[in-house]
C-alpha cells in the first residue's frame, strides 16, 4: 500500500532526473513503425508475441494514481511505449472491446451491409497480459508533515506538508504473463526520481491534470512515465535473453519438492519411479529408485533423450515418456 507521507511528497515537486526536462513518452506509433519515440526506448526487430495491457483499478496506488494526482489510467501510456518498441504487438481489451463486440452483434442481427466482413474468426488471442503496478517512496532532508483534521480515507485528507522534501521516487512494476498456461514469464521493476522538493501537498489539483497529455505535462506524471519507461525497458532486456524454467516431470505435475504423503510427479500413468526403473535397465540410472526427481533422475533422461535424438530437457514430456515405454 502506498503510505501516506508518499502520495504528499510527490504533490510539490518541481524537478526530475528524467533526462533533461523531455517528455519521459512521447510521440507516435503506427504499426511497426513510430514517430519521436524517447531515444532511450528499447527497441526490438521483430516482435515476440500479442500483448494486452491489463490495470487493476481495485489496488490503492490507483485511487492515489486518478483522485489525488488526478491523472488518467497508465494503460494508454504503457501501450504507446510498447507499439514504440515492436517488441510486442498490442491487442484491444479494454473499453474499444464493448464497441467490438457491439459492432459484431450488429453484424449478427442482420442490420450490416453484406460486405462488412465482421464474421467470426478474426481476432487475434493475447498471446501475454502485462500488469502495472505503482509504489512510491521517499526520504525527507530535516523537514516534516502536520496533518490537520482527520483521516476518513484517502478522499478526507485535509493537510498540509512543511519542510523540503529532498527526493522522491516513483517505483513501477510490470509482470509479464502467458495467457496460455497462467505462467508469469517475466517481472521487471524501474524507478526514477523528482529533486528538490519545496513547499507543497497533493490537494487543490487542477481538473486539467487529468486531461490526454498529463503524463507528458505534469511532474507527477512524467516521473511516473519515466519508472515505467525503466520497468519497460528492463523487462525488454530480459525477455531479449528469455530461457523457460523448467520443472521435472513438467508445469503443473506435482513440483519436485514432495509433501509427506502427496503423489510423487509423474506424466500421465508413467511416474518418475517408472522412469527411473526403464532408464536403470538401459544402464543410465544407478541410484535409488525412489520416484523423486533429484539431478541424478534429470542426467539420466538427458542422457537418454540425446541417445533418442529428442530435445534434452530432462523432463518427462510426452516423446520421452514414449520412447521409454518401447
Amino acid at each position: 500500500m502506498i503510505s501516506l507521507s508518499s502520495a504528499l511528497a510527490l504533490g510539490g515537486c518541481a524537478s526530475m532526473a528524467t533526462g533533461g526536462g523531455k517528455n519521459p513518452v512521447s510521440g507516435s506509433a503506427g504499426g511497426a513503425h513510430s514517430a519521436n519515440a524517447n531515444a532511450s526506448l528499447e527497441h526490438c526487430d521483430h516482435s515476440l508475441g500479442t500483448l494486452a495491457v491489463e490495470e487493476d483499478t481495485s489496488e490503492p496506488w490507483y485511487a492515489i494514481l486518478t483522485n489525488q494526482y488526478h491523472l488518467p489510467a497508465t494503460t494508454p501510456l504503457i501501450r504507446l511505449m510498447i507499439q514504440q518498441s515492436n517488441c510486442f504487438i498490442v491487442v484491444d481489451r479494454g473499453r474499444a472491446m464493448g464497441s467490438m463486440m457491439q459492432e459484431r452483434d450488429l453484424a449478427a442481427s442482420g442490420e450490416m451491409r453484406s460486405n462488412s466482413h465482421l464474421g467470426k474468426g478474426q481476432m487475434v488471442a493475447a498471446d501475454y497480459v502485462v500488469t502495472p503496478n505503482i509504489q512510491f517512496s521517499q526520504n525527507t532532508g530535516g523537514g516534516g508533515a502536520a496533518l490537520l483534521g482527520g483521516l476518513g480515507g484517502y478522499g478526507a485528507l485535509i493537510g498540509a506538508v512543511a519542510g523540503s522534501m529532498k527526493s522522491s521516487e516513483a517505483s513501477t512494476t510490470l509482470m509479464l504473463t502467458d495467457t496460455r498456461s497462467g505462467v508469469q514469464v517475466a517481472i521487471s521493476q524501474g524507478s526514477a526520481k523528482n529533486t528538490d522538493f519545496g513547499f507543497g501537498g497533493i490537494l487543490g489539483g487542477h481538473g486539467a491534470a487529468g486531461a490526454a497529455g498529463a503524463y507528458s505535462k505534469t511532474p507527477q506524471g512524467k516521473v511516473i512515465a519515466a519508472a515505467f519507461l525503466d520497468s519497460y525497458n528492463q523487462m525488454v532486456k530480459s525477455v531479449r535473453e528469455y530461457a523457460p524454467q523448467r520443472a521435472a516431470g513438467g508445469l503443473g505435475t506435482g513440483g519436485a519438492l514432495a509433501v509427506d504423503g502427496a503423489s510423487t510427479p509423474s506424466s500421465g500413468n508413467f511416474s518418475v519411479a517408472d522412469a527411473q526403473r526403464k532408464l536403470a535397465e538401459l544402464g543410465l540410472y544407478t541410484s535409488k529408485v525412489d520416484g523423486v526427481s533429484g539431478p541424478g533422475t534429470l542426467a539420466a533422461i538427458r542422457r537418454f533423450q540425446k541417445i533418442r535424438g529428442l530435445a534434452t530437457t530432462g523432463q518427462l514430456d510426452g516423446a520421452t515418456v514414449g520412447a521409454l515405454q518401447q
